[in-house]
């Protein structure tokens, strides 16, 4: 076997309750299944550790980011040719919650948007899937505008106390810091964005604001967090997790913003002519 294992089920729930995870948690993840070694039923086994250390009573939520449902003027990797543009926007399939797969979250997260009991918010491009007690309250009525803003699930996390696990991950893949982006951004940052959406029945493609969100920076972010001593670390199968509170990452870098971001704009446009 070429790497790390066999873990299982059952190792990689008394890993994820030695890491902190706590029964009745509401419970923010992202994941990478490769980083873990080699797990026996892959992810389906991670998402049952997952649910079997939050019990009953605990939520858990994914990102289930559809980048493909947006602006393809915008589109980097690969970026679209210019004349595919309007047949795109013409053509590209509107959001459903049911059938729009995931794009760049991993298997874990797909496996649980297919989850019986999931529910998933109404946003084109980035949703976020549940399952739990918590799972309505979280995803209901995203807002379309900026996707990461006061409507949106991440709020709903904070105000309900949930934890972040970087499953495998580091914190560039930390959705709860374009929070604090947001509520720190400056009009220079916001773009308009569209997808294809169903509006009265029929397919229509939507424009509306958003922000250009930007992760450059948010390891370095997540350096200073664990520096501080605000996250827990420890190895859940053959990867390295890392555990925190959402609250708290998320006021850590509204002020990291506030210091580094804004001021590096402000220098700039104190030199402009």
């Amino acid at each position: 076997m070429s790497m790390p294992g066999p873990f299982t089920s059952a190792s990689l729930a008394d890993d994820l309750r030695r890491l902190g995870v706590e029964d009745g948690s509401v419970l923010l993840v992202h994941s990478s299944l490769s980083a873990l070694g080699y797990v026996v039923g892959g992810a389906h086994s991670v998402v049952l550790a997952l649910l079997d250390v939050l019990g009953p009573t605990g939520t858990l939520v994914v990102p289930t980011h559809s980048g493909d449902l947006s602006e393809p003027s915008y589109w980097q990797n690969p970026p679209a040719p210019e004349d595919a543009w309007p047949t795109i926007r013409e053509h590209m399939p509107a959001f459903d919650p049911h059938l729009t797969a995931t794009s760049g979250m991993g298997i874990i997260a797909d496996t649980v948007r297919s989850h019986p009991l999931a529910l998933r918010s109404n946003h084109p491009s980035v949703s976020f899937a549940a399952v739990g007690p918590a799972a309505e309250t979280i995803t209901a009525n995203h807002g379309l505008r900026f996707g990461f803003d006061e409507h949106s699930p991440l709020a709903r996390l904070e105000a309900l106390g949930a934890d972040v696990l970087l499953l495998g991950v580091d914190h560039d893949r930390n959705t709860s810091l374009h929070l604090a982006e947001y509520r720190v951004h400056g009009p220079h940052q916001e773009i308009a964005q569209g997808a294809p959406l169903i509006v009265d029945g029929r397919r229509q493609w939507v424009t509306f604001t958003t922000l250009d969100y930007d992760t450059e920076d948010f390891c370095t972010i997540g350096t200073a967090f664990d520096a501080a001593g605000h996250q827990r670390t420890n190895t859940v199968g053959a990867g390295t997790a890392r555990l925190f509170d959402l609250a708290t990452a998320v006021a850590f870098a509204t002020t990291w913003f506030q210091q580094r971001r804004l001021a590096n704009v402000e220098e700039v446009e104190e030199h402009q002519p």
